[in-house]
């Protein structure tokens, strides 16, 4: 088409080169045939043309190239809903979404799909807040209805935040206002129980849908495992083969997960050796990842680490270093030293193998290895994140960071943290584990650095903000410490409360002094 319309021996209409620029949208190699289309069409003269103006506005959008998309906007004589909606779902795209607000709030129209592509690109870049605020404007303005795509997304929303009252508010609008609850919505929504602590809620969802595709399968089997259910997650697997559903490689993340976080080691491993066999899945690193993690809970650290040297594909740097962090566990020193030279090879720029090595040395009190190993580590990047907590009080959601003291109620908080560390301590038994502290303090300093990471900071705020007997829920950006583990059992006792934390791999439910995790995780 492109040497036809240059040598003139076929003019190129408006619709043929909507077609064609819609094609190359499809493809990112084929975005320098759509900018020789675009030269095609200002020669042409067919620019004024608003199917053709939306093409291209969509084109650069779908790559990123905002520059490009906004001069064709500027240029348009006329622009339609699809217009604004294009660029929009460009700068959300590209993750700039400050910008996408205002061209959002600039548009003299909105509909379902430009609220969804705002909604999900919100989730997209994880400013779960922002897309729940956002799904509340949509309700208040009242100009479009939220459809399949928005509730996808603001349920993925709650689930990521914890946000169970809000969950359930969006359940019973969905099934208030008529709509069909398709497969997408079934998952979406066993997905939210499941990540907000309500494993039973999701079973009641799953078992009410009439036809459920792979997701719903493997959402309701992650639930399983993320809430250390593994022969609950088995049985609905062995369930789905029997109906003739092929897994996929998420379902058999979800399977070989749920084995390690119920210590089901020799099950996990028949599984992902016959992945291949069975159901014609080769492992990936993604797999692998189980696999070790899989060998390094249940203290199999030797097999796991011959098993990353001879994976047939090559570990990255993730995987040894979650290696190195369950050296760090079970106080393997060998091994980590070990280790660390495989993660400096994979990325010698950062820092993150030399700062578990470091906590490996400190969590044994050897603060001469410590110093030595942070003084090697020059100026690379320490590549740590820091913890965070969620909890969700009366349908609003507040974040904690350890040692917080932007709260609002921050003087209140750390009072009530105050009150409830001294009352464990004397009451239920807890004794704070200061070998997770690592800088050679004094034992007084460590227990003070420890009582103030983030999940404790939120536990305070629900003792405060709730009444007595009310479950609490949390939810915790990183692994919870073997220290804040210990001290929601205690709390759960002493104050006759049901504690559930959603932290980076699973659920901890709190009930009575113990855990339903058993410890292990």
């Amino acid at each position: 088409m492109l040497l036809l319309g240059e040598d003139n021996l076929i003019s190129p209409d408006d619709y043929t080169f909507t077609f064609v620029i819609t094609s190359c949208s499809s493809n990112p190699t084929l975005i320098k045939y759509g900018k020789n289309v675009h030269g095609m069409v200002v020669k042409s003269g067919c620019n004024s043309d608003i199917h053709v103006g939306n093409s291209l506005v969509s084109l650069y959008g779908s790559f990123s190239r905002m520059v490009d998309a906004q001069k064709v906007f500027g240029e348009m004589p006329q622009r339609d809903i699809f217009t604004w909606t294009s660029l929009l779902r460009g700068f959300a795209t590209c993750g700039e979404m400050v910008v996408a607000r205002e061209w959002f709030c600039k548009m003299p129209q909105r509909n379902d799909v430009s609220w969804a592509v705002m909604i999900a690109g919100y989730v997209g870049h994880e400013l779960y807040n922002d897309a729940l605020k956002c799904f509340h404007w949509m309700l208040t303005d009242g100009n479009a209805k939220p459809n399949e795509a928005v509730l996808v997304s603001v349920l993925s929303a709650c689930a990521h935040l914890g946000a169970l009252d809000q969950g359930k508010w969006i359940h019973i609008y969905i099934e208030r206002s008529g709509m069909a609850q398709s497969s997408n919505i079934s998952t979406a929504l066993i997905d939210m129980y499941a990540k907000c602590g309500q494993i039973d809620c999701a079973k009641q969802v799953f078992n009410g849908t009439g036809k459920r595709d792979l997701l719903t399968w493997t959402s309701m089997i992650s639930g399983f495992s993320m809430h250390g259910l593994g022969r609950e997650a088995l049985e609905l697997f062995a369930r789905m083969l029997a109906e003739g559903i092929k897994p996929d490689n998420v379902t058999l993340i979800g399977v070989l997960n749920a084995c390690s976080h119920s210590g089901r080691v020799e099950e996990g491993l028949s599984i992902f050796y016959e992945m291949e066999h069975s159901w014609g899945i080769a492992p990936k690193l993604e797999h692998y990842g189980c696999l070790i993690d899989l060998l390094s809970r249940s203290g199999r650290l030797e097999s796991a680490f011959e098993s990353v040297k001879s994976m047939p594909i090559k570990p990255d740097a993730v995987l040894w270093r979650a290696l190195l962090s369950a050296c760090r566990v079970h106080g393997n020193i060998g091994l980590g030293e070990r280790i660390i030279s495989h993660i400096t090879q994979l990325d010698p720029g950062s820092g993150g193998g030399y700062v578990l090595l470091s906590n490996l040395y400190a969590s044994l009190g050897q603060w001469d290895s410590v110093n030595k190993v942070r003084k090697g580590m020059n100026h690379r990047e320490p590549g740590s994140y820091p913890g965070c907590s969620y909890i969700e009080i009366d349908g609003v959601v507040h974040e904690f960071l350890a040692a917080d003291r932007l709260h609002p109620r921050i003087v209140e908080i750390n009072y009530k943290l105050n009150e409830v560390m001294k009352r464990i301590y004397i009451d239920g038994g807890y004794v704070p584990v200061t070998k997770l502290v690592l800088f050679d303090l004094s034992e007084e300093e460590k227990e003070q650095a420890i009582s103030w990471h983030s999940e404790k900071l939120a536990i305070a705020f629900g003792l405060l903000s709730t009444a007595e007997g009310t479950p609490i829920r949390i939810v915790k950006n990183l692994r919870i410490c073997e220290d804040c583990h210990s001290a929601m059992k205690a709390i759960a006792r002493v104050y006759n409360r049901e504690i559930v934390v959603r932290d980076r791999s699973r659920f901890h439910t709190f009930r009575d002094g113990n855990c339903s995790c058993n410890d292990f995780w």
